[in-house]
């Protein structure tokens, strides 16, 4: 796995990051798809529509269903849904941390109800790395925890000490374990450390001991304000190694991402484009809309006229409007499919603006017509 930065401006990078199942141009956007599946979307449309270069798995919900002696049997979370291109697996340790009711947080790991039939289980660092293994997954995350917002400044610095003490046995294990299915995997350490700068400071340093491909920022977009988001990335993106890609978890809106970017990011997801397209709400360069609002009933007007996607032009407003009316699941679907794609040509023009050298310029555009309301 190898990371190469082909242009910068300013803190912002274009690179390449190469894995065995394909290039990541970065700046990148990867759609999540918890359960091995991109909600809603076929994996012809991910790949031929969407462009998407690679998505997620969640170690958590996999490990419930299918589990790991039967993804062992397809080969893989590859072999299993027929993806061929890169995939990554968050640890599981956000999963935990919305589990708050049921699990208990130990120094060994996590013990944790299903969600699904109430069984009780234990997540360590070293069984999260072994069913990572099974998963395959191109890129794996260390089990860490979620520092929850608001948290007093002495639970942030315990949990970050929990998170540092389940990486250094994460890495351990990690490097004591082959891959199962011939192929490389690379493994992401997180910073934790919540909104308290000398923590942040201190999780970046201790992170970046660990020689790894690559290193995620964790903790954040959980409720903090989102000026606090962006000068807690903006203070980690210049401690974590420059050569390394850097991905920040869990983010976000079209803003976020701009914003993002800006101070060094090189790696997003976030449930928003698929969760909102699924309820109506359509990002668009031109702003965002409301497609349940009275206003599109009569608009036949495509989607997005600027859109390349041949579902943005054959689709109206009103069309798309009826589709969510009537509870067709046909609305959810292209609502998801559209929205994916703007996501992914948004980062895509961002890394067109590095390589042209006037990020910042066409950012600041970019986010005020992006957030717009229409």
């Amino acid at each position: 796995m190898d990371f190469s930065i082909q242009h910068t401006n300013g803190k912002a990078r274009a690179g390449t990051l190469k894995t065995s199942h394909g290039d990541i141009l970065t700046p990148i956007f990867m759609p999540v798809g918890t359960l091995g599946a991109v909600k809603g979307v076929t994996f012809d449309a991910l790949s031929n529509n969407i462009q998407a270069q690679i998505i997620l798995g969640n170690t958590y919900h996999l490990y419930l269903r299918p589990g790991a002696e039967i993804l062992k049997q397809a080969g893989g979370l590859h072999g299993f849904n027929g993806w061929n291109k890169p995939i990554l697996t968050d640890s599981g340790g956000y999963q935990v941390y919305s589990l708050s009711k049921i699990r208990k947080i130990t120094d060994e790991g996590v013990i944790f109800q299903s969600h699904i039939d109430g069984s009780r289980h234990q997540f360590t660092p070293e069984n999260v790395i072994d069913m990572q293994r099974a998963i395959g997954a191109d890129i794996m995350m260390a089990f860490d925890e979620c520092t929850p917002y608001p948290s007093e400044r002495d639970y942030a610095l315990k949990s970050m000490q929990l998170t540092h003490r389940w990486l250094e046995r994460c890495y351990n294990h990690f490097h004591q374990t082959q891959p199962l299915y011939g192929h490389e995997q690379g493994l992401f350490p997180i910073v934790q450390g919540s909104v308290y700068p000398d923590l942040r400071a201190q999780s970046a340093e201790y992170v970046s001991q660990f020689e790894s491909p690559g290193y995620a920022i964790g903790g954040l977009s959980v409720g903090e304000p989102t000026e606090v988001m962006y000068e807690i990335t903006k203070q980690v993106c210049e401690i974590l190694p420059h050569n390394k890609p850097r991905y920040l978890m869990g983010v976000g809106t079209p803003a976020n991402i701009i914003r993002g970017i800006g101070h060094g990011i090189d790696m997003f997801d976030c449930v928003m484009p698929t969760r909102n397209g699924r309820n109506a709400m359509i990002f668009t360069r031109n702003g965002i809309m409301n497609l349940r609002n009275k206003k599109w009933e009569d608009d036949f007007s495509p989607l997005d006229a600027s859109s390349p996607l041949a579902l943005d032009k054959t689709t109206s407003k009103s069309y798309l409007r009826h589709l969510f009316a009537a509870g067709e699941m046909l609305g959810p679907i292209i609502g998801s499919i559209h929205n994916l794609a703007f996501y992914l040509r948004l980062v895509a023009e961002a890394r067109q603006a590095i390589a042209d050298g006037n990020y910042y310029s066409w950012a600041e555009k970019a986010e005020a017509q992006t957030m717009q309301r229409l």
